[in-house]
């Protein structure tokens, strides 16, 4: 059995935890449906979500009144939550608000709809059929949603979010169907005036993927535990001109270096930093499974593997198969994605601990074994 690692170095300082208050909450990676936890093994203050990965992470919350079961994807690439609100064929959960007594959608005429959605990577517009605001957001692998903004209460374990403004989207399409149908929606926790972190007023969140089983932890709020020690941080890089191929309001870090087993890629500095356009930020995101590298980096990396490797791999030049192929398919989707960005995606991101400080505007990570961690937090596997 082989084992091989690639590193990706950032640019960090360390701190000492803070000893501020803590808000807990369970992630979890499941192939299966959610089931209800247990909150008998934490203090009535913990507020909690059910959190499951697999292709993507999801949580489980409840919208409304009376309060409707959702399952949203946790996306910190994202800012504007949304829920499918519906019924289609090809989708298991979905919003209902005709029957919500708090749904509250957003008028075409509200300051809401002219001011705050000018983050948004499209503004919003009004829809002439219902005279709401109509929002439409894409993503990289060509997925679309659209739909109206509304207001509505989130209720986070015993927290309550009256008026969380996020979009009811009736329309849209995804490159892939299959897992899209598996949940309600998206939970956007980027930057943005718009995200969920930002509306629920979290000064931080945390959340911690296991590497070995289904389970892991989410946390919402500051924390210390003194088991976890200490964190690296690296800080948050800040442009504030707009440039068009730069998010302003993602997690961007910088990238000093990537080190495939012992050896650091000779790569200058200068291969990790924006170019004019903004092409070339290195982001967190939860959204992405996979970890993606621009080309010149990319192919320093997969020479440096093959030739680590070369004496126990045996390399295909079918282009889907084996590593040669799981590298060059990353590779070429980069081109179809549109991405002109580094991407840390979440499977890279397992058995770290990761913290996401918006008030201190940085990044704090700690290698931890997150199936104990979530043991320790008194969340076991569901």
């Amino acid at each position: 059995l082989l084992h091989f690692t690639i590193f990706l170095l950032l640019f960090h300082e360390i701190f000492s935890f803070p000893s501020n208050q803590t808000l807990f909450l369970p992630l979890r990676k499941t192939h299966g449906g959610h089931r209800p936890l247990s909150t008998s093994a934490v203090s009535a203050a913990t507020n909690r979500l059910a959190f499951h990965h697999n292709v993507t992470l999801t949580v489980s919350l409840t919208v409304g009144s009376p309060p409707q079961d959702v399952t949203m994807v946790l996306d910190t690439g994202s800012e504007l939550s949304w829920l499918h609100c519906k019924k289609t064929p090809n989708l298991n959960s979905v919003f209902t608000p005709q029957v919500s007594k708090s749904y509250k959608p957003v008028p075409c005429g509200s300051p809401v709809c002219k001011t705050r959605t000018r983050d948004l990577p499209v503004p919003a517009s009004c829809d002439p059929n219902n005279k709401l605001c109509h929002v439409a957001v894409s993503y990289a692998d060509a997925s679309s949603i659209e739909g109206n903004l509304a207001h509505e209460n989130f209720v986070i374990g015993s927290s309550t979010q009256p008026g969380f403004l996020f979009g009811c989207m009736d329309s849209g399409y995804s490159s892939n169907s299959e897992e899209d149908s598996k949940t309600t929606g998206l939970m956007g926790m980027n930057r943005g005036s718009l995200s969920f972190v930002s509306q629920m007023g979290f000064p931080k969140f945390s959340y911690c993927i296991s590497g070995f089983d289904s389970s892991g932890v989410l946390l919402l709020g500051d924390a210390r535990f003194s088991w976890l020690g200490e964190l690296n941080y690296t800080p948050l890089i800040q442009i504030s001109e707009p440039l068009p191929y730069y998010d302003r309001v993602a997690y961007t870090v910088q990238l000093e270096g990537i080190k495939v087993g012992n050896k650091i890629l000779d790569l200058p500095r200068s291969a990790f930093v924006p170019d004019h356009t903004g092409a070339g930020q290195t982001m967190v995101d939860s959204g992405t499974q996979f970890t993606f590298l621009m080309g010149p980096v990319y192919t320093a990396l997969r020479n440096e593997f093959l030739q680590q490797t070369r004496r126990v791999l045996q390399v295909y030049n079918d282009p889907n198969f084996v590593f040669q192929g799981a590298m060059d398919l990353c590779y070429r989707v980069m081109g179809l994605l549109g991405i002109e960005a580094f991407v840390i995606g979440h499977h890279h991101q397992q058995n770290v601990w990761m913290e996401f400080d918006l008030v201190k505007s940085r990044v704090g990570f700690a290698e931890i074994r997150c199936d104990l961690a979530g043991q320790k937090l008194g969340i076991g596997p569901l």
